[in-house]
């Protein structure tokens, strides 16, 4: 499933990090922090590794 926005991509590149160790899950909030504890890290890079190129900044 690819990212539909800019901010839902960067959200969930943010929560990777934070399910991977790499920053602390206190940092994370809002839609990020509920991508950390409801989605698999699978799905998470999943959209993380979404193209930009053509995605709104915010989904309509």
């Amino acid at each position: 499933m690819p990212a539909k926005s800019k901010a839902q991509q960067k959200a969930a590149g943010a929560a990777l990090a934070a399910k991977r160790g790499e920053t602390s899950k206190d940092e994370l909030r809002g839609p990020s922090k509920q991508m950390h504890d409801s989605m698999s890290e699978s799905e998470l890079e999943e959209l993380a590794a979404t193209k930009r190129k053509g995605k709104p900044e915010h989904k309509g």
